[in-house]
């Protein structure tokens, strides 16, 4: 039975994190982080499937080249605790066939892209070799800047800010669990629909699942 998951993350200066070296593990590959004079090789990591950069519509072409992408995402920040990215892990129902679950986290991505205007770096992770099979997931990782045809721009400060961030991230929550069942139903896959609620709001008196991404 597939599980809800969805748990959002900030990548931030104040924690000794570079976006470049978060993309680059994410995605499996070797980045140049221009910012901190290094290099960050991930090409021998296992398990990524499948690698891509979603933008909104009208967003320069320079913004699907990865290195580059998270370099001006780095060079866009002058504070010392800047907020360079953002990520949504998300976990992906098993009962899908793997084209399946690539269309559903691209759509998605899609959607996400388009309501907040950044982009959306998605990694898709296959179940890692000594955990639970069925734990396939994907890391969306979004720039925390819009972008316009002119490049980066304004920062996504709704995203930051406590009263309005909240609700916003309670609609990403949402829509993954519509996103979710509308491709289960579609594969005719027959269970109960996922709820993205905790198991308290709900009213149901059950322990949370554990999800290992």
């Amino acid at each position: 039975m597939a599980i809800y998951h969805l748990q959002v993350k900030t990548v931030s200066r104040r924690d000794g994190r570079s976006s470049v070296a978060a993309a680059a593990y994410r995605s499996g590959e070797r980045l140049r982080d221009q910012r901190l004079g290094i290099e960050h090789d991930y090409t021998r990591k296992q398990g990524v499937l499948e690698a891509d950069i979603m933008a909104p519509e009208g967003a320069p072409e320079w913004v699907y080249e990865r290195e580059e992408l998270w370099n001006a995402a780095e060079a866009a920040e002058s504070r010392k605790d800047a907020k360079v990215a953002r990520e949504y892990e998300i976990a992906l129902p098993h009962e899908l066939t793997p084209e399946q679950r690539s269309e559903l986290v691209f759509d998605y991505a899609g959607w996400l892209a388009e309501r907040h205007k950044v982009v959306v770096d998605v990694a898709i992770h296959a179940p890692h070799r000594d955990g639970d099979q069925r734990n396939h997931h994907a890391h969306l990782l979004t720039t925390t800047r819009e972008v316009d045809r002119e490049g980066l721009g304004a920062k996504t400060r709704a995203l930051d800010v406590s009263r309005t961030s909240s609700a916003l991230i309670e609609e990403a929550r949402e829509m993954w669990a519509e996103y979710c069942n509308d491709s289960l139903a579609r594969a005719k896959v027959q269970q109960q629909e996922l709820d993205h609620r905790s198991y308290e709001r709900q009213g149901l008196d059950k322990a949370p699942t554990l999800h290992m991404g």
